[in-house]
């Protein structure tokens, strides 16, 4: 009979319990980014991990968004430009009285030239949408409401009611891009 050689014990240890630190720092390190990812983003995180059915494709989808959007020089609009678009939205929402499904495409059209001019890339909708969700995670899905309603109406699928709902899905999303609340915006 050999003796084992107390030696390999040691080492045998020691691989475990480096094995175990370096687990438990990858799980830490998940979770951490987990934690910062749903705080970050919020409903879209919930939506991203409903979306794709993975939360792993999820957080690695928010984060590549992220990155994307540290790339861009999206910046504030001035005093000017911003009091400028809230009067053009004054304009639109006096519109829709009157000419709802116009004053829909209105609200489209000036909600675009406000990403444009705070600097978002004007891709295909759902890379806009994906492209202010790092900013605007609260908000983002006023986006795709307002937008879907407003496809919808295009065709001739939308009721008053639902253009009335954009609106105020749009008015949202307008006024957080702008910088202005609900309560400046109404006064």
């Amino acid at each position: 009979m050999h003796s084992a050689n107390p030696t390999a014990y040691y080492i045998i240890g020691a691989i475990i319990v480096v094995a175990i630190i370096i687990a438990v720092a990858i799980f830490s390190s998940r979770a951490g980014r987990t934690r910062r990812l749903r705080q970050r983003f919020g409903p879209e995180y919930d939506r991203a991990v409903r979306t794709t059915g993975d939360q792993t494709a999820a957080e690695r989808d928010l984060a590549a968004r992220e990155s994307r959007v540290k790339r861009m020089h999206i910046e504030e609009l001035p005093a000017g430009a911003r009091d400028r678009y809230a009067e053009e939205w004054r304009t639109v929402q006096t519109r829709f009285v009157d000419q709802p499904r116009e004053a829909l495409g209105d609200a489209d059209s000036l909600v675009e030239n406000v990403m444009r001019d705070r600097g978002y890339p004007m891709s295909d909708f759902d890379q806009r949408a994906a492209d202010i969700s790092p900013d605007h995670p609260q908000v983002v899905d006023n986006y795709r409401i307002a937008h879907g309603i407003a496809v919808r109406s295009e065709r001739g699928d939308a009721s008053t009611e639902d253009l009335r709902q954009a609106m105020v899905h749009y008015r949202t999303l307008f006024n957080d891009l702008l910088g202005t609340s609900e309560r400046r915006d109404s006064q």
